[in-house]
């Protein structure tokens, strides 16, 4: 459905803007008063990551006012892959101040206003009510229904959008028109479910892809014209470039947008509410978690260990411990990989942070091997520490 122009149009366009703008300006349906109403826009993106970068980059380039970027992480060298606004001599830079540099060279007429920050929720309403419209770059549930509960509780759209290894999806969430998150994944999955792009990687141009839909969204919004995703998600499929648009309807028994709303305000703490890991997991690692200089001293000191690495083949071809076995965690909870155990030896199972190996380490204690461990950290942990010569990912 059509929507009226999210902002007024500015006053005027200088003679700089006119030139810079011209070839919006002979689209009939943008034209003078749209470009206006990006120049008197106020976006804010959150995360100048894979999404962030080509959403920041296309939303300077089309002449939006003011840009905001709420960013704390610094450029890492794996980010340059997909990271398209970030480059090598960036590298240990400040992922907002690395983006702003970049618009700077793209469109210095932008407004550009960084808040190297953590979202939380201490601060996302404050950050949000100095915005029109928000778009959400984040890579994790708990800041994904962060984002969402204060859009909703300020009354303020935003476009969203997600990738994952050759998928991406994309909507636009408006309560006041349209379903919010909530009513498209009223729960986040179960704890190590959903493996992040950091885990299970992402193809460097599906965020370009993704990224520049979420963009047309804004615009869209923005100026009042064409039809924004709200009540339809957008998914694509890179492998079969393949697009399919999905009705997403709102939900009266939404928690949060519904007739009957159960959250009234920012929950207390979105890590919990999402999970780190489970339950489950979290019992298991008590009292047998163990640190990479403690692993290696096992290791120098001859001790009998059984080290198992729950990744994926993919990632053990990357780095790997020094007489690990590979098992992926699949493998592990499915119970098909159980026999592979010795009773007799001390087991340790590891990942890349210590999040599927927990999950790993609860299934192995419930089928009886009680004095299990695993390596706090996984072997980011371990490279860091004990051997930087491998490669990191």
């Amino acid at each position: 459905m059509a929507l009226p122009p999210l902002v007024e149009p500015a006053a005027e366009l200088t003679v700089d803007e006119i030139r810079r703008y011209s070839r919006h300006l002979i689209i009939p349906d943008v034209g003078m008063d749209g470009q206006k109403r990006l120049k008197n826009s106020k976006v804010l993106v959150v995360g100048a990551g894979g999404l962030g970068s080509p959403a920041l980059l296309y939303l300077a380039a089309a002449g939006v006012g003011t840009l905001g970027i709420v960013d704390f992480d610094t450029v890492d060298e794996s980010n340059l892959q997909r990271q398209i606004i970030h480059g090598v001599s960036d590298i240990d830079r400040p992922k907002a101040e690395s983006a702003a540099a970049s618009i700077a060279e793209v469109n210095p007429l932008v407004n550009v206003v960084i808040h190297n920050t953590a979202l939380d929720r201490d601060n996302v309403k404050e950050l949000f009510s100095q915005y029109d419209l928000i778009v959400d770059g984040t890579d994790n549930f708990a800041t994904r229904y962060m984002v969402n509960d204060a859009a909703v509780l300020l009354g303020k759209p935003y476009v969203w959008g997600s990738i994952y290894r050759f998928d991406g999806q994309a909507s636009v969430f408006w309560e006041e028109h349209g379903p919010c998150y909530r009513c498209l994944y009223p729960e986040p999955p179960p704890p190590g479910m959903v493996p992040s792009c950091a885990e299970g990687g992402v193809l460097g141009v599906l965020c370009a892809s993704i990224g520049s839909i979420q963009v047309n969204e804004a615009i869209k919004l923005l100026t009042g014209i064409g039809e924004p995703l709200v009540g339809r998600l957008m998914v694509y499929d890179a492998l079969e470039m393949e697009y399919r648009k999905i009705k997403v309807r709102k939900d009266p028994n939404c928690a949060l947008c519904g007739e009957n709303p159960t959250v009234t305000d920012l929950l207390e703490d979105y890590e919990d509410f999402c999970g780190a890991v489970s339950a489950e997991a979290e019992e298991a690692t008590l009292n047998a978690t163990i640190t990479a200089r403690e692993l290696k001293d096992w290791q120098d000191s001859g001790k009998d260990l059984f080290l198992v690495d729950v990744r994926e083949p993919a990632e053990w071809e990357i780095n790997r411990i020094p007489g690990a076995t590979l098992i992926p965690k699949g493998e592990i909870l499915s119970g098909e990989a159980l026999s592979r155990f010795p009773q007799d030896r001390q087991i340790v199972l590891h990942c890349k942070s210590g999040v599927r190996s927990a999950e790993a380490l609860a299934a192995i204690k419930a089928a009886g091997f009680k004095d299990a461990v695993h390596l706090q950290g996984g072997i980011v942990s371990w490279v860091n520490t004990i051997d930087p010569s491998q490669p990191s990912y």
